[in-house]
């Protein structure tokens, strides 16, 4: 497996994310399983991701004396890349509930591999905190610099990218498009085959979260 190169990539490095990224990548895990998986992934990812998010002090008190503890600084939004995005985030939400949601429809021309977007749903107030961009999986890298460009142009500055599995062309394509963007990724796989799948990958995520 090659090793990321931008300073700004991390894969988790966790003997449990290996089991669980196994377990993906197994043709024979049922739809239930995938899910499931996927979900725990989103939590690792997000508790990552969010290792330097902007707090401040708040002040409670115990059954025993008042304490002084830390709140988020400004609420994140999660904005998932539609529709295998949808598969990580109750992972991502079950770690910040209090956390926005947005969607982004990309899908992939399987002629010319790249995106086209077919919906946008983000909240009025996007910009005012950090984003989680939401994709299992970071190919090509075409949807991932599409939806990084549209959070842009809504005036996003504060992006974080989370997959479960990338390949180096959608890495490079992705730093070299936006190197202010962090990726958070659970594996970092060999490369793309001619149909622009990850290799060895897991398949199609979409399918395999949805049954479909």
């Amino acid at each position: 497996m090659p090793d990321p190169e931008p300073a700004r990539v991390t894969v988790l490095d966790h003997p449990l994310v290996g089991v669980l990224v196994t377990e993906l990548r197994d043709e024979r895990t049922p739809v239930e399983r995938f899910r499931e998986v996927v979900e725990q992934l989103g939590r690792l990812l997000a508790y990552e991701a969010l290792r330097e998010v902007r707090v401040r002090e708040k002040a409670v008190r115990t059954p025993v004396a008042g304490a002084t503890g830390t709140r988020l600084a400004a609420s994140p939004t999660v904005v998932c890349i539609l529709r295998a995005g949808a598969g990580l985030t109750p992972g991502v939400l079950s770690l910040i509930p209090g956390a926005r949601m947005g969607h982004l429809g990309m899908a992939r021309d399987e002629a010319t591999l790249e995106p086209r977007t077919y919906y946008d749903k983000l909240p009025p107030d996007v910009a005012d905190g950090p984003v989680l961009l939401c994709d299992p999986m970071l190919a090509t890298g075409g949807s991932a610099v599409a939806a990084v460009e549209l959070l842009a142009g809504r005036g996003c500055r504060d992006v974080t990218f989370l997959g479960v599995i990338a390949a180096p062309e959608g890495v490079k394509r992705l730093t070299e498009a936006h190197p202010e963007v962090p990726l958070v990724l659970a594996a970092l796989d060999e490369r793309l085959d001619g149909r622009g799948y990850i290799v060895p990958g897991l398949g199609d995520a979409g399918d395999r979260i949805f049954g479909t």
